[in-house]
Order: structure tokens, then C-alpha cells, then sequence
């Protein structure tokens, strides 16, 4: 009897295992109730939208006024010859600095040398004809109305003389400025024609920048202001220069004036270049300042999207100046606090972000309570 007692005891508790283990089996691969609420959990969480911040900081930030212009040449002249003839020497090419006064071509003068030799003979007698008229004057042997026209004719002949002198002195062409020879149109052996543009000489010693600045910027230009100049000729150079003059008309087409900058004495510029140009009229050395890019495009105040507790919150800000990358902030911003400035346009307001950088937070994933083993049977133990 006791034999068949522990027989069905052990039979009962085979069953219970075989049950038991189904069941976890099945549950296994159903993934449980918890785990099918953990994932409606996940998918249903907004993903975070990965960025890029920079933090608001101090720094020094200047008011500027921003324009392109060619450079000019204060000085230019087109050299012509004063009178006719043939080239015997060019003394000049292009590129060489010359200076005011200086021969630059020698033509030939045989003609004017005998015209102003001719009349200085005619000037010669005639001085004579009126120390001897002054002579026979004084003896009143001469008369008045004779004297005077010895007088004329004298006159007349030393103008003559000195038109004759001038004219010998065009064969030699000059430089009426002094720069660099930018063009020649003359070889030696060459007929010049009177009033023949033969070279042209540009003075590169002061340049300047023509600027049409608009009418509300009128008050803040002035003469003297510092001007940073860059070239596409001369990338990653940066030259120096001021504010001449302004004109204090605006024109009434176009709603600008001209504002004229020069710079002096920098001899890698030259006429012709095509300028960048940048007039400071204003400095903050402590202003609040975040990357121009953190701005946000189309609003209609200025904005930024600042991040907060992992999320983006869209925050008004007050500009002050903007200054090459850099955008002062008056108003909304404190130092320190983090904008977006890669990323923006998959934010809205209150979008979860992730910041690119910084570590996510893991994930806290319940643990699955233990399966309990299957009670010893009572049987097995005795």
C-alpha cells in the first residue's frame, strides 16, 4: 500500500514539472505581457534629435559697415605729345616708377632748334634797333611814334623767340606725375602725332575704394574711421587703411552717398583690384555673443532654439551688432546657456534633443522576475 502511495505521488509531481516548463516555454516565446508594455512604451517615446550647441559667451564685438568696390588710383595721366615728330628715344617700358619732370621720350627737334634760333637772331637786331632809337630819342632826333613801334616789333619778336624755345622743349616728352608706367604706345623710330596718347602712368602710392553707402548710415561715418580691406587677388591678406572723405549729399535715386576710403603706401594693391570692404564705427569689449549661425532663418523676430533639461525651447532674443560670425544678444540670453547651431530645422519648440558629444543615458531595462524552481516533492524527500 505504501509502495502505491509513493508511486502516484511521484507520478503527480512529474506532471506538475512538464507543466510548468511549457509554460515558460510558451511565455518565452510570446515575449510576456511586460515585455509587449515596454515596447509600446519605447515606440510611442519621441526620438531625440541629435545637434550641435554653442554656449553664449563674452567677447569683444564691433559695429561695421560692409561693402565691395574696385580699387582706383587717386593719380592717372595719359602722357600725349605736345608736338610732332619722330621718336629717337623711348626712355621708359611699362612697370617702371617714374617721377614727376622725368624725359621719358626724345623726339626729334632739328625744326624747332633753327625756328628758336631764327628768332632769337630777329630778337637780337631789333634789341639793337632800340638802344640806338632810345639814343637818337634822347637827341631828339627820333620820334615818339617811331620809338613805340621799334618798341612793339621787339616785344613781339621776344614772344616769338619764347614760343620757339617752347616748342623745343615738347621734343622732350615729360611725366607730368610721378607712378608706375602702366601702358606704352611708342617705339622708337615711331611719327608721333601732336596730342597722341603715348603712355599712361598711374600713381599707386594712394588708392582708393568709392563705396554707395545707404542713406541710414549717414550719421556713423565719418573721416578717420579704421577700414579693413580684403582682395580676391591676395586671399588671407587683410590691409588697413581710413575713411578720407564722405559725401554729405545723398543722392536722391539711388537713397546712398559716397563714402571714400584710402589707403597709403601698400605697394601689393593695385588699381583694378576688386575690394572687400569693412568701416568700424563702433566696439563692446564685454557683449554677449553666440555663433551668427544659432540665429533661426525666416522668423520674424529674431530667435534661437536654447537647450533646456534635453529640450529645445524656441527663445526670443534683442540683437545688438553683428559682426562677421558673431551675433550680440541684448535681450533672452544669459551667459553660459546652450543654442543650437547644427540641427535646427528638425527642431520644433520642446523637441527632445541629444547634443552631439555628450553620452546618452542607458536605458533602464527591468530585470525579468526568476523563474522558481519547482518545489521538491515531498515524496522525493522521504
Amino acid at each position: 500500500m505504501r509502495l502505491h502511495i509513493l508511486s502516484h505521488r511521484r507520478a503527480h509531481a512529474c506532471a506538475t514539472a512538464l507543466a510548468l516548463v511549457c509554460t515558460l516555454a510558451l511565455t518565452a516565446c510570446s515575449g510576456g505581457p511586460g515585455d509587449a508594455q515596454a515596447k509600446t512604451t519605447e515606440q510611442d517615446a519621441p526620438e531625440a534629435v541629435p545637434v550641435e550647441v554653442a554656449q553664449a559667451s563674452l567677447r569683444a564685438i564691433s559695429a561695421s559697415y560692409t561693402g565691395t568696390a574696385p580699387l582706383e588710383a587717386r593719380g592717372e595721366s595719359q602722357v600725349v605729345a605736345k608736338t610732332s615728330g619722330v621718336a629717337l628715344e623711348v626712355l621708359v617700358e611699362e612697370g617702371d616708377v617714374v617721377r614727376a619732370g622725368q624725359t621719358l621720350v626724345r623726339l626729334d627737334s632739328a625744326r624747332a632748334q633753327l625756328q628758336a634760333a631764327q628768332s632769337a637772331a630777329q630778337m637780337a637786331k631789333l634789341q639793337s634797333n632800340y638802344e640806338r632809337s632810345r639814343q637818337l630819342a634822347e637827341q631828339q632826333l627820333l620820334s615818339a611814334n617811331d620809338i613805340d613801334q621799334i618798341k612793339y616789333d621787339l616785344e613781339n619778336a621776344r614772344a616769338t623767340n619764347r614760343l620757339a624755345n617752347l616748342e623745343l622743349s615738347y621734343a622732350n616728352v615729360t611725366a607730368p606725375i610721378s607712378g608706375v608706367v602702366a601702358s606704352r604706345s611708342i617705339k622708337a623710330g615711331n611719327f608721333v602725332q601732336i596730342n597722341t596718347p603715348i603712355f599712361r602712368i598711374v600713381d599707386t602710392s594712394r588708392l582708393e575704394a568709392v563705396l554707395n553707402v545707404p542713406e541710414r548710415e549717414l550719421a556713423t561715418l565719418k573721416p578717420g574711421l579704421p577700414v579693413e580691406l580684403s582682395v580676391d587677388a591676395l586671399p588671407g591678406r587683410t590691409f588697413t587703411g581710413t575713411v578720407d572723405r564722405v559725401a554729405p549729399v545723398v543722392d536722391a535715386g539711388s537713397g546712398t552717398f559716397r563714402v571714400i576710403a584710402a589707403f597709403e603706401g601698400v605697394e601689393l594693391l593695385q588699381p583694378g583690384m576688386f575690394g572687400r570692404i569693412s568701416i568700424a564705427y563702433d566696439q563692446r569689449t564685454d557683449a554677449l555673443v553666440v555663433p551668427r549661425m544659432a540665429l533661426l532663418d525666416g522668423a520674424g523676430d529674431p530667435a534661437v532654439f536654447a537647450v533646456r533639461d534635453g529640450k529645445a525651447l524656441r527663445v526670443p532674443v534683442e540683437l545688438g551688432y553683428l559682426d562677421g560670425a558673431w551675433a550680440e544678444i541684448r535681450k533672452g540670453l544669459q551667459r553660459g546657456d546652450q543654442v543650437v547651431i547644427a540641427g535646427k530645422t528638425a527642431l520644433r519648440d520642446g523637441s527632445a534633443v541629444q547634443v552631439i558629444g555628450d553620452k546618452p543615458a542607458a536605458p533602464q531595462v527591468a530585470s525579468a522576475p526568476a523563474a522558481d524552481a519547482p518545489a521538491a516533492d515531498p515524496a522525493d524527500q522521504q
